[in-house]
């Protein structure tokens, strides 16, 4: 029972950091993308989301990871 709850421990802490990461690189994209070109509203959105789950992917594990060895200390 001890581990279950450690586990969703890990996982909520994991999750408010890897969450807004995710999101700050995705509007990221999208302010930049408005300010920088001419594109259409679609391959905004489109890229927007695109890079948000692409940083989501990757930040994910390695955030995890970073989590559990610093509560193990």
């Amino acid at each position: 029972m001890e581990y279950e709850q450690v586990e969703k421990e890990v996982a909520r802490k994991s999750a408010m950091i890897y969450l807004p990461i995710a999101i700050g690189a995705a509007l990221l994209f999208f302010l930049t993308a408005s300010l920088v070109g001419d594109y259409p509203p679609v391959a905004k959105i489109g890229g927007a989301i695109w890079v948000g789950l692409l940083s989501l992917i990757v930040s994910m594990p390695l955030v995890t990871s970073r989590v559990k060895r610093m509560g193990r200390r």
